[in-house]
């Protein structure tokens, strides 16, 4: 049996559609399947959509979340719900085509434990796809793991892959496809074409993209922690150069932009030094705090989702009890 997680947002608009051309695909998978709806704490009418699909299908459930705790979370809750020998990993805004599952499908029943989706075109506007791009090659880049580039979370993951996320990676900073990355087993990327959001407004809000990105970033990388030294060694150069320049320029006390050093004496050096250094310290500061902060969250050991219940055909909602 595989199982299909799925994250929803306040996606009223999309769910009916997720739903039909899933069913109509799902004869191409050749396998007994259950589709399980994470709703992480939609406010529009998207769980009552849910549980209208749910009374009329015995493979439907809803892992209902006790609020928003956002969208690597939900798909964590989801894979730890999940009974699949195969977990599928999608969006539900219809941008993860239900119609490429049966290539991936394929690669697993090779024997491949991962089977991780390639982004060879994004349909979104050219600021966005500029800033994935420059995202991932950064975080390819400077990664202590090999995190493959374009990869996102659509995927195909064996039962003991997702039982490895699940059960050993307790993390409370979820970036599901470093942890993918990160805990090995055989994988392969299947290149496909990002398709546009089919209805509703993007739940990736700018502030959101831009903390998964640093979770990409400082979970899985010590270089920014390194750029003290680095920074150290670019400072000491021009530093040097300009000590020695302001050594020659107090001692021979010649004019430089109509002033000279007997003028003000000290200023110069004074207020370069201080600015430029200050800067350096509070960004060096930031980063260390970024890393102290995941670390504070970790040591409270605080679940990074909670579930309220799970609706389904045998576990109907507690209001209808």
């Amino acid at each position: 049996m595989i199982s299909i997680v799925i994250p929803l947002l306040n996606e009223e608009e999309n769910v009916e559609q997720l739903y039909a051309r899933l069913t109509e695909s799902s004869p191409l998978w050749k396998e007994d399947y259950e589709i399980l709806f994470v709703d992480d704490g939609s406010t529009d009418n998207t769980l009552c959509l849910l549980q209208n699909i749910c009374q009329q299908d015995s493979r439907i459930s809803i892992v209902k979340l006790t609020r928003n705790f956002g969208h690597q979370a939900a798909i964590s809750a989801g894979m730890a719900a999940s009974k699949g020998d195969a977990v599928i990993i999608m969006d539900g805004d219809l941008q993860d085509p239900p119609e490429e599952l049966p290539r991936f499908l394929k690669k697993w029943r090779e024997g491949y434990q991962v089977v991780y989706a390639i982004r060879t075109k994004r349909k979104e506007n050219i600021i966005k796809r500029i800033a994935y791009s420059l995202f991932y090659r950064i975080l390819h880049k400077i990664s202590d793991i090999e995190i493959p580039l374009d990869s996102g979370d659509f995927c195909v993951m064996d039962r003991k892959v997702v039982d490895t996320l699940t059960k050993e990676m307790l993390e409370q900073s979820r970036f599901v496809r470093g942890l993918r990355a990160y805990a090995g087993y055989k994988q392969i990327g299947v290149e496909y074409v990002r398709a546009e959001r089919a209805a509703g407004e993007v739940k990736y809000t700018f502030k959101k993209l831009l903390k998964l990105a640093m979770d990409g970033l400082f979970d899985f990388s010590t270089v920014p922690l390194k750029l003290a030294t680095y920074l150290g060694f670019i400072i000491s150069i021009p530093s040097f150069i300009i000590g020695i320049f302001f050594i020659f320029h107090r001692l021979l006390d010649f004019k430089v932009l109509g002033h000279s050093p007997s003028d003000t004496p000290g200023l110069a050096t004074l207020t370069v030094g201080m600015f430029f250094l200050g800067g350096i310290m509070m960004i060096m500061l930031g980063v260390i705090g970024e890393y102290i902060a995941r670390i504070y969250f970790e040591v409270k050991k605080r679940p990074f989702y909670i579930i309220e219940e799970i609706i389904s055909q045998n576990n109907p909602p507690k209001s209808d009890k």
